[in-house]
């Protein structure tokens, strides 16, 4: 039996990998898949990858572009999920900040660079028109850093996955002063070139397993009522996070696709020039 390891965020994105390990769908074929939460997000993914303490990574588009650009040896081999992910700007209850135009010259939270929270900072202030140089950054590693980051003051702002934080503006730990979507599908599936160099075939069966699941996951019964009792969040927002999100539906990723998000991540000066898009990707 093949052991594999696959990591992502300990969010309502990845509760079908939740339920295809539970129904040992993976096993039935042979495989040991084991997944690992990583509440570090993108950063941390991206390092397991490199290290290979992961061997496939549930990653955000942008993050894991720029690392296999800065050496990870690793390939994009589908879209996890296509549509946008939505990004909520976030500050403290008590902070003096009252619109997103009071940040620009604000120190932002983020759980390490090169991460999701680090790369969308410097697109939202592409968005506003800021001098994307003269941002400050503290790195606080994780959602929890984020909260204690902005309660104590020791950060500004924070920007985090809209649905997940909703829970803490509803309490009034954060104030959402707006959202930052993703102008590209937000997860893709990632791999390591040793693991798909080795292992093609069985690589292939996972992503058949969790294509089927995702294909109609909307339509499990009480799907809503089962992830807001999960991940602790009000009924209403899982329906409307249900309502907006796409998952990918088999198809593999394009160079197409990807040379149009690298030439958007050179605009924001996320990546400083990009790469042919067939050094990102590989199609089984």
């Amino acid at each position: 039996m093949l052991n594999l390891k696959v990591g992502g965020v300990p969010e309502h994105f990845n509760y079908p990998w939740y339920i295809t390990l539970k129904n040992k769908e993976y096993t039935k074929k042979g495989i040991n898949l084991r997944w690992q939460d990583f509440p570090g997000g993108t950063g941390a993914m991206c390092k397991a990858l490199r290290e290979g303490d992961i061997d496939i990574a549930i990653v955000l588009t942008e993050g894991i572009i720029k690392d296999i650009i800065d050496g990870n040896p690793s390939k994009i081999i589908q879209t996890y999920v296509k549509s946008p992910l939505i990004w909520g700007i976030h500050v403290g209850a008590k902070s003096r900040f009252k619109s997103i135009d009071d940040l620009e010259n604000a120190t932002v939270a983020i759980s390490r660079f090169g991460s999701g929270s680090h790369l969308m900072a410097i697109v939202n202030a592409y968005n506003n028109g800021w001098d994307i140089t003269k941002l400050k950054f503290k790195v606080v590693k994780n959602l929890q850093g984020g909260i204690d980051a902005l309660t104590n003051g020791d950060a500004d702002y924070f920007m985090w996955e809209h649905f997940t934080t909703k829970p803490y503006v509803d309490e009034g730990t954060f104030r959402r002063l707006g959202d930052c979507p993703t102008p590209w599908p937000c997860f893709v599936v990632a791999i390591r070139d040793e693991v798909l160099e080795k292992h093609p075939e069985e690589i292939k069966t996972v992503l058949d397993i969790i294509n089927n699941c995702t294909s109609d996951f909307k339509e499990i019964e009480n799907i809503d009522k089962t992830l807001s009792i999960r991940y602790e969040q009000q009924l209403e927002d899982i329906q409307e996070w249900l309502s907006i999100t796409e998952w990918n539906d088999g198809k593999p990723i394009t160079k197409n696709l990807l040379t149009r998000i690298q030439n958007k991540m050179v605009g924001f000066n996320v990546i400083s020039e990009k790469i042919n898009s067939g050094r990102l990707i590989k199609n089984l």
